[in-house]
This record gives C-alpha cells, structure tokens and sequence, in this order.
C-alpha cells in the first residue's frame, strides 16, 4: 500500500500502475470535505515520490464517484474572512493542480455520479473514462455559487466555451452520451468494462501511443479564443444566461465573467481569478438561501425516511373522484410504478381523469422522457371504475371529491366499509379540518389528510395532515406513498388550513387591504413579481379560481376570526359575485385569451374597475417597499404561528413548504429565513409600523423575545 487514509487509499496494481481509490469511510457516498482533501493531498505527495510509479488510475469504492463538496460545511466556511475564505480555496485547488502535474499519466474512473468537486476531480486528470450508468455535471449555481476548485477554468479549455457555459450557468446533470459527444470525456464503457477500459488507456498513454502531455496541456494555458471571437462569446452568453436566470440568481452571469476574466491566464493565475469570483458569491445573501435550502432539503428527505420503518407496503392505490386533480394523482402513481383505481360516479369525470393523465404521459413521451412502451404501462396501471368492485385489495386511497364536509364525510363512510380493516383512508382537502373528518369515520386511527398542490405533476409537495386520532402507522404510510410518487411530503398536525394554505391566506389578505386602499392590482402583481414570487397575487388568485379562494377564505375567518374576519366586502367578493372566477371561467382579476400553444394568457381587462370600484374604500398612498410589507410581514408572522402552535416541528420544514407548495422566492430561503435575513428584532420593529392594519401585522410575544435576547430561526 502506498497511501492509506480514511478516505482514500493508493495501491499498486501491475507494471508500475497505482490505483488511487475513493472510500469515504463511514459514509454511504464519497464526497470532499476536510478529510477528503488533507487525504487527497498526502495521496498525491505519496504518488509523487514515488519513482515506481509510471501511471494513475482514478476509482471509487462506492456506486457513486464522487457527489461534490460537503454542503455541509459550506454554511462555516463562508462566514470566514474573505482573506480566509480565498487562501482556502487556493490551497485546496493546489491539491488538484499537483495531481494534474504529475509526470505520468492520469486516468479517471467515472462509475457514478461525479458532480461539482466529483468532476472537477476528473476534469484535473489527464483522460477520463465514463460508465454508461454515470452522470456528470457543475450544479453549483444551484447554491449560489460556482465552481470553485478549477471549473470554470479546465472545462471551457476541455469543451470551448460555449459549450462550458452551457454546463456550468445550467447547472444540469450531463449524461455519458452527451459528455462524450463534447469530449468532456474520452470514453463511454458499460460498467463492467469501466476498470478494464481505465487500465488500456492508462498502459497507452505510458507506452507513448498516446500523448497524455499534449492532452493535459490545454488546460495549463489561456482560451485558444482570439479578442474578437471572445467578445461574441462571453457578450452573447451574458445577454442569454442573464434573461434566463433572472436579476434575482447573480451566479450563472458571474460564472461566465470569470470565465471571461480568466480567458487570457495560463491555469494557476486564472484559478485565482475564479477563487477571488467564488467568494463574492459565497458571500451573498442568495448563497446562504439556496445553501440553506439544501440542507433543509435534506433535512426533510431524513425525517421521511425516519418514517419507513413503520410505513406498509403500498401495492395497490385508489382516488375518489376524478377530474383534473384525480387524473393528475393518477398519472403521478402510475408513472412512478405503483398501479391505482380511479373511481368517480361520472363517466364525464372518468374521461376527464383519464384525458388528463394521458395529455400528461404524452408531454413526457413529446420530451422524450418516456417511451411510447413505458406510457402504454403507466396508462394501463390506471383503472378506471364506477364502482367499488376492485377495492377490497387497496392498501391506501385518496378521496379528492368537492371540497364540502357533508359530502367528503360521506363518501368517506362509505368507501370505509368496503376497504379492508388496514387500508389507510387520506382526504385530499386543502383547508377542512381532518379531525372533523374523522368524525364519520369507525376507524379514525386509519386516516390522515394527503393534500397535493395544483397541477399535481408539477408541485413537489405533499401536505402529511395528522389529526387527533391518526396513528403513526396510517402517517407513516402516507409519507413512503407520497414519497413514491416523487414528492416532498412534510408532515403537520391538524388545524384551518394546514400550513400552507393557512400562511397563504394572511397574504392575500394584505392583499385584499392595499386593493380597498385603491392600489392598482397590475401595480401590486409586478412589484411582488420583481420581488421574486413566480405570479403576482390578483394572477395568483385567477389561477387558483375566485370560489376556492372565497370558500378557503371563509373557513379561514372561522377558524381564526380574531385576525383572518374581514368584515367589509373584498375584491375577492366582489368578483365572486360578479362570476368572475378566474382562469376557470376566462375572467377574474384579468380576462384570458388562449395563446399559440393553447394556454391561457393573462391581459388587462379595463371592465374590471368597476367591479372593483365599490369595495375601494380609501385612497392611500403607498410605496413599492409598502405594498412588499404589506402582503409579506403577514405571511411570515403566520408561519412563525405555525411553528409556534405546532402544526410544524421545525423551521426548515414550514420554509420549504412555502417553497414548494406556493412558491415562495427560494433565493429568500423561506419566510422565516427572510425574518432573519432582515433581523429577527429589526423584522418586529418593522410590523409595528403596520400595526394599525390589525392584528394580522402583530408580532407574537415569543418573537418580541427572540428579537430581545437575539435569537434566530437557523444557527
């Protein structure tokens, strides 16, 4: 053995050939971290003073090569100096460049996935090899950031720099075809061929047939890119990358201005370019969001799986009711394997559910994300009924009927003596009490609420409801369904509303304040747009249709009438009664048109104004920054009550509720990030102003003390 470390290891193999092994012990993927990069640089150290050595062959121990940096380290690390933060990075990269310098020649063995840190590994390597089951990517921008150990500086000098650019400002999972068709790799293998196709490369190279030299020294020298044909480059892919990422995610543009920056630069100045560019980022607000965001992420994918223990198999699924959200809670369960009945009392509902899941497998064939056979399978996995016959066998089933108690407690009678004793029953309502539900039910234990977000295929979150008599067993169940389907559940205890919708509602109703104080809705739309919200409230409010928004808004009121009761009519109201309903009846807010690819397109209706006109009740003078505290200091106040009261356990599960569910800015990390990004005690100073719009805007007496004793939401 040549070098052995708790991450690495380096050990002859024949004829003068070492294989530098990645093996993170104790963890179930390789990644870097502080371990990986001090036995990575002894590694080397070892290699180099080794005159034996006449090749490398880089591998790994585990189905992955490498994932990346260790996020996880990232939140300390970036709050170091700059001064700090930079000489880190420079050393580290140090590491990477003395195992490009090697005097002999480097092969990598991609047999995973190898991303960020992973393919920066391989990009320092003289030839790479790539399995066909491996995917390979920069996704750094994902987090804020970009690459930080030589990305931005081996990869354009690999595959030019239209093509980098493409990959580092998409941040996107390459599969081997395509990496092999730009030359970011130099093989594709199947798997079992991947060491054997690694060691031929390795022996070429050392028997002169190939010149591992001539490969490596591209990378040690500036773009072969002349002034002119460099400002085409750099100045369109600006232009382009800026309109698609938006003014709100800095990183895709600056990773391609230090690729611009470093153009002229042999490798070692230019990796200091991108050192200096990567903690400016590093040090962004947007940064620690989206690194936030990861690890809540990755905190809610742990508490799910916490739940697989005690979660029965589900083999067999039901939906009651079909329509469009049925259609989609299909389409969603057959296209991830697990076969389910669609029953409703309508054949009219039967071919709307079915014209849905089918519109929706023809999108994924059109994309080519699915094969004609594999639709064929997922259509067939979904049976239509208008009876109860096959559900005696089903192991869980989602009532999605009219959101109406009386009718949601029958059905669920009813469907309850013809399930067997285990089968877990889950409603999909999106604001009615799970425990009022239970009341119809002999066995309450073996319901819990199951609420999916429209469309279903798109939003990633599934609310788990637990009401008072749930059994772990029947939440248990749920989560590992949802979790099957594809989705994020987060898990929350019984109340009006749930968490989501509970914390939406506040904001309209901040909302619904600044249209009553005559404040343009076309005004509002564009200034909460900019402020990052995919769709401005009144869009927003014509998405989700004017009848749910003034039911959900009623049962609101009720729950929490101390704040959520409004006692004036609204514009809600007020298009309610007009029929204006929104995008389901062509006119709300706005009126819809159908555009090119027959989708509904927003435009400005001038009719609305007087429909509008008896419910403005003042005409108050507000600022963008007004119309921004008006609708977001009552969401976030909302979700601290949430997280107060219970009905979530953690901050980072009410955050990326809101993300996924409503689309909450994810560059703002989620409400309660947001409250500490302002301060917690600066964030009550600022309510207090808005105190004479009502309790809505009250700071609760657990926040005045974490704003007095300096506490925060993270860390």
């Amino acid at each position: 053995m040549i070098y052995e470390g708790k991450a690495i290891t380096v050990k002859a193999l024949e004829s003068g050939i070492v294989e530098l092994n990645f093996d993170l012990k104790g963890e179930s993927v390789n990644k870097f971290n502080r371990l990986t990069l001090s036995d990575l640089r002894q590694a080397v150290d070892a290699i180099k003073a080794d005159a034996s050595v006449k090749g490398v062959i880089v591998t790994s121990g585990k189905d992955v090569f490498i994932v990346g940096a260790d996020i996880t380290e990232f939140v300390g690390n970036f709050k170091l100096p700059d001064e700090e933060l930079v000489a880190g990075n420079l050393e580290a990269n140090k590491i990477f460049s003395d195992f490009e310098d090697l005097g002999v020649p480097t092969v990598v063995a991609i047999n995973g996935i190898a991303l960020g840190g992973g393919f920066e590994m391989c990009l320092a390597a003289d030839y790479r090899v790539m399995s066909t089951a491996a995917k390979v990517g920069l996704p750094e921008v994902k987090l804020g950031i970009y690459p930080g150990f030589g990305g931005t500086v081996r990869l354009p000098r690999l595959i030019g720099v239209d093509n980098a650019v493409e990959w580092i400002a998409s941040g996107k999972e390459n599969r081997a075809e395509d990496a092999l068709k730009v030359h970011a790799v130099d093989a594709v293998v199947a798997p079992e061929k991947l060491q054997e196709a690694a060691l031929d490369l390795v022996k070429r190279a050392i028997s002169g047939e190939l010149d591992y030299k001539a490969k490596r020294q591209p990378k040690l020298e500036k773009l072969k890119l002349n002034a002119i044909e460099q400002m085409m480059s750099f100045e369109t892919s600006k232009a382009f990358v800026a309109g698609q990422a938006g003014p709100n995610y800095p990183a895709p543009v600056e990773a391609i201005k230090t690729i611009q920056k470093a153009a002229n630069f042999g490798r070692d100045k230019a990796i200091e370019v991108e050192a200096a560019g990567f903690v400016k980022l590093a040090k962004t607000s947007v940064a620690e969001s989206l690194v936030g965001l990861f690890l809540s992420d990755q905190e809610l994918k742990k508490k799910a799986k916490a739940y697989d223990k005690q979660a029965r198999d589900v083999k067999l699924a039901a939906v009651l009711g079909a329509g469009i959200m049925g259609g989609g809670i299909a389409y969603q369960s057959a296209v991830k394997g697990t076969p389910i009945l669609m029953k409703d009392i309508r054949e009219e509902g039967i071919q709307m559910g079915l014209n849905e899941a089918s519109k929706l497998l023809g999108k994924r064939v059109e994309k080519g994300r699915l094969t004609p056979e594999k639709m064929a399978e997922a259509l067939n996995a979904i049976r239509p009924t208008t009876s109860y016959g096959d559900f005696g066998n089903v192991d869980i089933v989602v009532e999605a009927v009219v959101e109406n108690p009386k009718i949601k407690q029958a059905v669920l009678a009813e469907v309850e003596g013809l399930v067997k004793d285990d089968a877990i029953i889950a409603s999909n309502t999106s604001t009615i009490s799970i425990s009022l539900l239970a009341q119809a039910l002999k066995r309450p234990e073996n319901f819990c609420g199951m609420h999916f977000f429209n469309p279903v295929h798109m939003m990633p979150l599934v609310e788990v409801i637990r009401g008072e008599k749930t059994s772990e067993t029947a939440i248990a169940t749920t989560v590992a369904y949802a979790k099957k389907m594809g989705k994020s559940p987060v898990v929350v205890n019984d109340c009006p509303g749930f968490l989501v919708n509970r914390v939406l509602f506040p904001y309209f109703g901040g909302f619904a304040r600044l249209v009553s104080a005559g404040v343009d809705f076309v005004r509002i739309d564009k200034v909460m747009e900019k402020f990052g919200w995919p769709m401005g409230p009144a869009y927003l409010m014509d998405v989700v249709g004017m009848d749910t928004g003034h039911h959900g808004r009623d049962v609101m009121a009720e729950g929490y009438p101390d704040r959520m009761k409004d006692e004036r009519r609204t514009a809600v109201d007020a298009l309610y009664e007009a029929d204006r309903l929104g995008q389901k009846n062509g006119k709300g807010f706005y009126s819809y048109e159908t555009d090119k690819r027959g989708k509904p397109a927003k435009v400005v209706d001038e009719s609305v104004k007087a429909v509008l006109a008896p419910i403005v009740y003042e005409q108050r003078e507000v600022t963008d920054e007004d119309i921004i505290n008006f609708m977001m200091i009552p969401l976030c106040l909302e979700t601290v009550r949430c997280l107060e009261d219970n009905i979530v356990e953690t901050a980072a599960e009410a955050d990326m509720g809101l993300i996924y569910g409503i689309g909450f800015p994810p560059f703002r990390g989620g409400a309660l990030r947001y409250i500490d990004s302002i301060g917690v005690a600066e964030f009550v100073a600022l309510a207090d102003k808005y105190a004479d719009l009502g309790p809505l805007y009250h700071p609760t007496a657990k926040l005045r003390e974490m704003a007095a004793s300096g506490q925060r939401f993270y860390g």
